[in-house]
């Protein structure tokens, strides 16, 4: 067995994912059909690999001209307004808002126009 390099960075990558999405509530199929996204994805399997790491992300993607960044604030702007917050409190889940965030990334990257349209609509006077 000489020679033979084992990598078990994706089998570390996929458990921390499994777990993150066990602790948002979110079900094994949806955690199995976004890490599909992220292994088809490069860039964004990086970004997933940084925010395991570090819990941060890096911001390093971009598609037109949005970043994982912004999709986090859209995705906690959403969840504020599901709930009639107003802001952000310390009963949301924070780490679902994140993995939402990679899978808005996934779906911008393949449905660009869509994604950029649903960002740039306003939502109203609700918007101030």
């Amino acid at each position: 067995m000489a020679g033979i390099i084992y990598d078990s960075t994706k089998i570390k990558v996929y458990g921390n994912l499994v777990a993150l999405c066990k602790y948002a509530g979110e079900t094994r199929e949806w955690c199995d059909a976004l890490w599909q996204e992220i292994l088809a994805d490069r860039e964004l399997y990086d970004e997933f690999m940084y925010f395991s790491r570090h819990n941060t992300l890096s911001d390093k993607m971009n598609c037109h001209g949005y970043t994982m960044i912004d999709l986090f604030i859209w995705e906690m702007d959403r969840y504020n307004l599901r709930h009639d917050t107003g802001k952000n409190t310390g009963e949301c889940r924070k780490v679902d808002m994140v993995l939402h965030a990679f899978d808005t990334m996934a779906r911008m990257k393949k449905n660009p126009e869509e994604y950029v349209r649903r960002l740039e609509e306003g939502r109203g006077n609700d918007k101030l």
